[in-house]
């Protein structure tokens, strides 16, 4: 992978749990050669991570802003970080809120 790299820190909320957002989001970022990591909040939302080529990484801001079609997403920020240069997308354990 070459050119600039982005990173963007996503929290959605809805219904966004039990609804096959994690999985979805794995795949599509595997998909967009995304690097990062997706998983469930205590309080009910859900929490991204996105890394990689910005044409890429704001294909999966957009996408979690909808998620998947069972997902009934109500609000979605997303906040731009230091890349960390990760080479990877994994669903980690869920966190407290």
């Amino acid at each position: 992978m070459s050119g600039p790299t982005v990173r963007q820190h996503v929290r959605v909320g809805g219904r966004v749990q039990g609804v096959f957002y994690r999985d979805t989001c794995r795949r599509l970022a595997e998909e967009q050669g995304v690097a990062g990591w997706v998983r469930n909040l205590s309080d009910g939302d859900v929490e991204a991570v996105f890394e990689g080529p910005p044409e890429a990484v704001g294909h999966m801001v957009r996408w979690a802003a909808q998620g998947p079609p069972a997902a009934h997403v109500t609000r979605s920020t997303s906040v731009a970080e230091e890349p960390e240069g990760l080479t990877r997308f994994r669903v980690l354990p869920e966190a407290g809120g």
